[in-house]
């Protein structure tokens, strides 16, 4: 194989010799001139590309470089979205039986509630019985008593309206008499003492 300069060398020389041939009177051949539209072609791209070389391997590499970082970044950002995912997916897991334990120690709370509740009613429902009980024995004795009272009066009246029928102003008169007698003779022990 050929060191790249000398293929170079011969590159830039060819077309000297391309046109150094003998013509036929005006001009150049159609085979030489599509020989030497090729070889122009050659020397420019050939020429572009030992030009280009470095920086287009250079951008080349830097585009290489960068895509397998953008793969790495996306293939972390992937891993880090499955463990979330997984993550995830135990949480909900795990959400069942949450809302289980949840559930029974609402049903614990609202049966430790209940009893209260009962207990409290129950306890409630006693005093009200007992103060009904003491209402009932105060209106039970007001009740007698202002029968008592009713039935004393009434048995007054009954009692004086006997009286005032049976008894004539000569027994009134008696009575007078004989009430003043006794006060003269409690008088007369009363004195001599």
């Amino acid at each position: 194989m050929m060191p790249r300069k000398s293929i170079v060398a011969v590159l830039l020389v060819l077309p000297l010799f391309l046109f150094m041939s003998p013509g036929e009177g005006g001009g150049p051949s159609a085979a030489m001139d599509f020989l030497g539209k090729a070889v122009n072609f050659l020397i420019l791209f050939g020429g572009l590309a030992f030009v280009l070389r470095k920086p287009l391997a250079a951008m080349l590499s830097k585009r290489a470089f960068d895509i397998q970082e953008t793969i790495r970044l996306a293939d972390e950002s992937k891993a880090a979205a499955e463990n979330k995912r997984g993550d995830a997916e135990r949480d909900i897991a795990g959400l069942g039986g949450e809302i289980q334990r949840m559930m029974e120690t609402a049903k614990a709370v609202a049966e430790r509630e209940k009893d209260r509740i009962a207990n409290v009613a129950a306890e409630e429902s006693l005093r009200i019985k007992k103060f009904a009980e003491q209402e009932i024995d105060q209106q039970v004795r007001a009740g007698t008593q202002e029968l008592k009272a009713y039935a004393a009066e009434r048995g007054t009246s009954l009692a004086r309206e006997r009286i005032r029928r049976k008894l004539t102003p000569g027994d009134q008169a008696a009575l007078i008499d004989k009430s003043i007698e006794r006060l003269s003779r409690f008088y007369e022990k009363s004195g001599s003492r």
